[in-house]
């Protein structure tokens, strides 16, 4: 069975501060904020959170299918995603509207401003999950993360009518959602990726505690940054998983998506959830290595050295024979 992943494809535009955002602000007048950053860098990388985490999934050997909606200025970006084992026979194509775009600025203290254009992912709504298990056959699960929230609505509905396992991944488009749409996209996940900040703000959204939140899914991951990533369910109590330690930071932009790729790889194959995040972990600490999101390779010794001096000897000998396909 497949693994789908439903959500933006885009071009990322990349650029570097020198300075530090938090100089440019005035406590007193954030009310009316007017800034220009003088960037002295910029690259341009393909990007979008549904293609990132597939190009992850497809270096781990799993042919994940990306579900989502491009521009007629794809083509190039699926000949890529091919290359690197992604299935894209279900992306929409958009005959009016280009590919979204992430306009990201990062200062030297690794904070972030970003800007999306949405453009032809708001067609996104007009797929039908049944097209694709038409197509593929049953799936094994549904990744919903951020997309046009009418087809993250209409993909989680899909899964619950259908029977089929999905992740719930809503992070960018918290703050897009009412109270009842974010309801509708947690109950029932079988996982709920979020953030630290994402964790909090889905609270506040959805008018859930923590409590009410860890009984409505299977396990809530959260990403701490360099902390690691917390894994809560309603049975257990919650364990932290240390991150990964990396010594000069390139980027961190798609590293939660590289840990998601990993995360997911190895829990659909039957790993358990804590090493699942450990895997995820070393993933995560590669992306960052590399400017960009699909830019980083996985080659099987660095990443079992990675395993090993984090969390020693045991964890990549429970892992490495779910990595055959790396070499």
């Amino acid at each position: 069975m497949r693994t789908v992943v439903t959500g933006s494809i885009a071009t990322d535009h990349l650029l570097t501060f020198p300075g530090s955002f938090a100089d440019q602000l005035i406590a007193d007048q954030l009310d009316r904020v007017s800034l220009s950053f003088l960037a002295d860098r910029l690259d341009i990388r393909r990007g979008g959170v549904a293609a990132n985490i597939c190009y992850g999934l497809g270096l781990l050997g799993l042919r994940p299918v990306l579900v989502g909606a491009a521009g007629t200025d794809f083509e190039p970006y699926r000949v890529h995603l091919k290359e690197h084992g992604v299935d894209t026979d279900s992306v929409h194509i958009s005959a009016d509207l280009h590919t979204a775009r992430f306009v990201c600025t990062t200062d030297r203290r690794q904070n972030q401003i970003a800007t999306f254009y949405a453009g032809a992912m708001a067609e996104a709504r007009t797929i039908d999950l049944c097209d694709v298990v038409a197509r593929v056959g049953r799936l094994a699960l549904v990744v919903i993360s951020p997309d046009d929230p009418e087809a993250m609505l209409r993909h989680t509905a899909a899964c619950r009518q259908h029977d089929i396992p999905f992740a719930a991944d809503p992070s960018q488009q918290l703050a897009r959602l009412n109270r009842a749409e974010v309801r509708q996209l947690v109950e029932g996940a079988r996982w709920l990726f979020s953030n630290e900040y994402e964790a909090a703000l889905l609270q506040e959204r959805a008018g859930w505690t923590a409590d009410q939140i860890r009984a409505r899914v299977g396990c809530w991951i959260t990403t701490l940054g360099e902390d690691g990533v917390r894994l809560q369910s309603a049975d257990r109590a919650p364990v932290v998983i240390p991150a990964v330690p990396v010594e000069g930071v390139v980027d961190p932009t798609g590293v939660g998506d590289a840990f998601r790729a990993g995360f997911v790889a190895a829990a659909t194959r039957g790993v358990p959830l804590a090493d699942a995040a450990r895997l995820g972990c070393a993933i995560a600490a590669t992306a960052l290595d590399y400017i960009g999101t699909q830019e980083y390779r996985l080659y099987r010794d660095p990443l079992l050295a990675r395993l090993r001096n984090a969390y020693g000897i045991a964890v990549p000998a429970r892992i490495l024979p779910h990595l055959r396909e790396l070499t």
